[in-house]
């Protein structure tokens, strides 16, 4: 059984260990993303819907990135949102700029009523490419 490695981009380190756990874990050729939010460099929640979604993204390709994925090596993809019906738009736009287009990862959000202050969650598994 392959053993885990955590994974951990550059500049996020205390935000990581304030809540001990890891932003990714490789496991094999895969690797499991932590929820990725769309925090600002002190950790505190973007106010700016958008903006915080953007950033959210961005923050998922740094992990990616650390681990030698890009967002094409994504198979899956769950999103979690305070309040979807008001947040599907943006949320979509950004991603059509983030992913772009077929074939697309799966892709499963859901509705919460808590993210610790902030108001979108992304976490993903992306198969790793050989010699990453």
């Amino acid at each position: 059984m392959p053993q885990r490695e955590a994974i951990v981009p550059a500049n996020r380190h205390a935000l990581y260990e304030k809540h001990r756990y890891s932003a990714a874990i490789r496991s094999g050729d895969l690797l499991f993303v932590s929820g990725q939010v769309g925090s600002r460099p002190d950790g505190s929640p973007e106010p700016d819907f958008g903006k915080q979604v953007q950033l959210a993204f961005d923050n998922l390709g740094n992990v990616l990135r650390a681990a030698g994925c890009t967002l094409d090596d994504v198979v899956d993809v769950t999103t979690f949102h305070t309040d979807p019906e008001a947040q599907l738009e943006t949320v979509m736009a950004v991603r059509e700029r983030a992913i772009g287009g077929p074939p697309y990862p799966n892709w499963t959000a859901v509705g919460v009523n808590w993210l610790a202050g902030f108001d979108f969650e992304i976490k993903v598994i992306a198969r790793i490419p050989q010699g990453a």
